[in-house]
């Protein structure tokens, strides 16, 4: 089954699993994908990403992060940019989310970053989820 957007797919399930407190979750893997987990790993919002091979493509298999109370850590995930409607920003006019305490997932020249480390490389891009 062909995909028209990859990412779109990619935080469907992670919001789902997440929604259903599933320990883990499982992805086709790409290397935007692998990006985008890193990030999210980075910052805190998932515990690991692990690369699974097969003689295709690979999956990636998610460990989501629960706080003590069983409530998800991710409260929400959104696709921005999407293929009918692609959305760039400069480094100047870089989208808050939640006024600093989310994240903004960039795709810019220099590789898939955050928002913060968008701003500090002085690179725009284009704007592919926000996150928090």
């Amino acid at each position: 089954m062909q995909i028209t957007d990859p990412i779109a797919d990619l935080l469907t399930r992670i919001r789902n699993a997440s929604t259903a407190k599933h320990p883990s979750v499982e992805v086709p893997a790409s290397n935007l994908k692998k990006a985008i987990c890193q990030i999210l790993v980075d910052e805190g919002y998932i515990k690991g990403v692990q690369m699974i091979e097969d003689n295709k493509q690979g999956t990636l298999r998610l460990t989501l992060k629960y706080q003590e109370n069983g409530a998800p850590v991710i409260s929400g995930l959104r696709r921005v940019s999407k293929p009918g409607l692609r959305i760039y920003t400069n480094c100047e006019d870089m989208p808050r989310v939640m006024k600093g305490l989310g994240t903004a997932i960039i795709s810019t020249s220099k590789g898939v970053m955050t928002d913060k480390a968008a701003r500090a490389a002085n690179v725009g891009g284009e704007v592919l989820a926000f996150v928090w």
